[in-house]
């Protein structure tokens, strides 16, 4: 090593371990810089933000000696707020709700959880869809589906059967074993034990899709040959457009 490179080295050094005594920090958060006290980062001390700024440096510092988080800078601000006058953000809730719970800042995570835009997202549509078996996977398996038959074509579409009670899984599973080899897939969705109807599973599963950026609608199945006339209205079809 060359002894510039040493003297920038042992200056990073002195410079983290110079902050990390000063009651005064400077941040680079994903490339937004704070400028906050030492006090205030640690103002909880199980969380954490404060385990980082407590002992030894365990963060990595930028070219200008600042202590550098990998996170989205933007909503640090809101965090920051929080530590220094208690005041919970009324701004971007979902993203700040994150950050929260990375920074594990219990206090904060409380207290947005009890906001009708995560209480409604965590308490009651998370709640309801862990009653859901396989939901997630059955997402994946969806667009997975679609994307497989986007090839030249403007849109596509996936067959889902969504049943409530155990009974009606299987009246679907016997109509699925009815069906043609040549058939689409189908994807399964319930029995769950909850109050939600199958419409409001629907809205769920239009919703987490779009959240990924995917064009999405669905409508009741038209009724094909194959199809047991009872069991019909357990079917739907997602389209998916393209472009």
């Amino acid at each position: 090593m060359s002894i510039s490179s040493e003297h920038r080295s042992l200056g990073k050094q002195v410079t983290s371990s110079l902050q990390t005594l000063s009651p005064i920090v400077e941040l680079n958060i994903g490339g937004e810089v704070y400028t906050t006290t030492l006090s205030t980062l640690k103002k909880h001390p199980g969380s954490k933000l404060a385990e980082m700024f407590t002992g030894q440096p365990k963060l990595r510092t930028d070219s200008e000696g600042r202590f550098f988080i990998d996170r989205p800078g933007t909503y640090f601000k809101y965090i920051l707020e929080y530590l220094r006058s208690n005041q919970v953000p009324t701004q971007c809730i979902q993203d700040v709700y994150k950050e929260a719970l990375f920074y594990d800042i219990e206090p904060l995570v409380k207290q947005l959880e009890d906001s009708p835009q995560i209480f409604g997202e965590v308490v009651a549509r998370k709640q309801f869809l862990a009653h859901v078996p396989n939901y997630n996977e059955n997402i994946e398996l969806m667009i997975r589906i679609a994307r497989a038959e986007a090839v030249a074509s403007r849109q596509s579409s996936v067959t889902v059967c969504v049943v409530r009670t155990e009974e009606d899984a299987a009246k679907c599973h016997d109509t699925l074993n009815s069906l043609d080899m040549d058939k689409k897939s189908v994807v399964k969705f319930g029995p769950w034990k909850a109050t939600p109807s199958i419409s409001d599973l629907l809205d769920c599963i239009k919703m987490d899709i779009e959240a990924k950026g995917y064009k999405i609608s669905f409508q009741p199945h038209v009724t094909e040959k194959g199809f047991r006339i009872k069991s019909y209205v357990f079917f739907y079809k997602f389209l998916f457009t393209w472009w």
